[in-house]
């Protein structure tokens, strides 16, 4: 048996580099040359602009009625718990509570299929409240995560790790999490909501 021609995948034409020497001198790259930084001038940078709703820690916008927004998978959680989303809410905060959904969280549950119809049909209740998304793409976390920066006047509620730890980087923004099939929430200031177990 002969030996089999080894082939190349996705082989690319060389190129000749923009500083070479055979190229023309008004074709070449023209080396830059660093400007030495004067150390008596005046070294300006921008602080980044603090919320003027926050007291230190303390988030002045939070107050009932609480705007919740929730992920895809805390309502997939609270089905596997037996929880009932509204009611649960107010369960935990003793306070009224309005459950916002975004457009990407919709589009990931209508992307998971028939497995989780009665998520969606959930998240379809005229008592959830639909914000529209205005950006590019339905990855869910990054727009959560970008309204939470933009608008401090919610909490999040999500089961999702990796999401909690990104929102727990954001001062002022309470998490509400699944756990022993109750709702719990963490980082909210003591006078509100339920105590802690």
């Amino acid at each position: 048996m002969g030996k089999q021609k080894k082939q190349k995948y996705a082989a690319m034409k060389r190129m000749i580099s923009l500083k070479d020497q055979r190229l023309k001198p008004k074709d070449r790259a023209k080396t830059e040359k660093k400007k030495k930084e004067d150390p008596s001038a005046i070294k300006e940078h921008e602080v980044p602009k603090y919320p003027s709703c926050m007291f230190f820690q303390y988030n002045t916008q939070l107050g009932p009625p609480y705007h919740i927004l929730v992920d895809t998978n805390f309502i997939n959680f609270s089905i596997k718990a037996k929880l009932d989303v509204v009611q649960s809410m107010m369960d935990c905060l003793y306070a009224k509570c309005i459950p916002h959904i975004t457009d990407c969280v919709m589009a990931e549950l209508e992307k998971l299929g028939m497995k989780y119809r009665v998520a969606l049909r959930i998240a379809k209740d005229p008592r959830f409240e639909r914000l529209p998304c205005s950006h590019k793409g339905t990855y869910a976390d990054d727009c959560l995560v970008q309204r939470v920066t933009q608008h401090k006047c919610y909490i999040v509620a999500t089961v999702d790790r990796e999401l909690k730890r990104r929102i727990r980087k954001i001062p002022g923004v309470p998490i509400m999490y699944i756990s022993n099939h109750r709702y719990n929430i963490e980082r909210m200031p003591d006078d509100y909501g339920a105590p802690r177990l």
